[in-house]
């Protein structure tokens, strides 16, 4: 089981959530590979924590359905089912649609510009065909609208979906179009305006357009 010495480490996290995040990330981006049987002492010593944190991760993960736990037997990485994408992306673009809506009320000046910052940042990303970081500061530019919300029902649920589309763009090679950049500008835009409509149609547009994409 090939897990990288090299790892970043999270501060002022408990060592739950320190395994929890980093073994999540792990499959997210391939380095625990579908159907793999997880070591739970492996994976302490990787951490440098104890086994308990590790197990604790784990039943978390299996609650979110990234392993699979077999008591007495083993636990496994669950497979990549390439058509759950089907179930992932409709809510979510709905949850991201609301949260644009919502974020209206609460948005500073400050956070547009820091909004505007990150999609450049984006754009730089995807014209140097650099998928994975690009996938990774997208979702940084949505997570700070829903930051924005103050809705932490919101949040936790968009958190739980996100990993799950990560691991699908990921494994199945999904690239963001470089048209989500114009579109970025363009939700950013309707909210300096206050055009709730206007930003909460285009987020949903932003991410339903990915998913026909993936269909193609």
């Amino acid at each position: 089981m090939p897990i990288p010495a090299n790892h970043s480490k999270p501060i002022r996290q408990s060592a739950k959530e320190k395994a929890f995040n980093q073994i999540q990330e792990w499959i997210i981006d391939g380095t625990l590979r579908p159907g793999e049987k997880l070591n739970d002492t492996e994976l302490a010593h990787a951490l440098g924590s104890s086994r308990t944190p590790v197990r604790e991760s784990l039943q978390l993960l299996e609650v979110q359905g990234f392993v699979k736990m077999y008591p007495g037997k083993s636990t496994e990485v669950t497979e990549i089912e390439r058509e759950a994408i089907n179930d992932l992306l409709p809510p979510l673009a709905a949850l991201q649609s609301l949260s644009a809506e919502l974020a209206i009320d609460h948005v500073t000046a400050d956070q547009l510009k820091e909004l505007e910052n990150i999609n450049e940042r984006f754009a730089t990303l995807i014209c140097s065909n650099h998928a994975y970081d690009a996938l990774k500061v997208d979702e940084q530019f949505h997570q700070v609208i829903i930051d924005i919300t103050k809705n932490t029902y919101i949040k936790s649920i968009v958190e739980s979906l996100q990993a799950h589309v990560r691991r699908h763009f990921f494994h199945n090679s999904i690239i963001l179009a470089e048209r989500s950049i114009e579109e970025h500008k363009a939700i950013i835009i309707a909210m300096r305006h206050g055009d709730k409509a206007k930003a909460a149609a285009i987020m949903k547009d932003n991410w339903l357009r990915t998913l026909e994409d993936f269909k193609q």
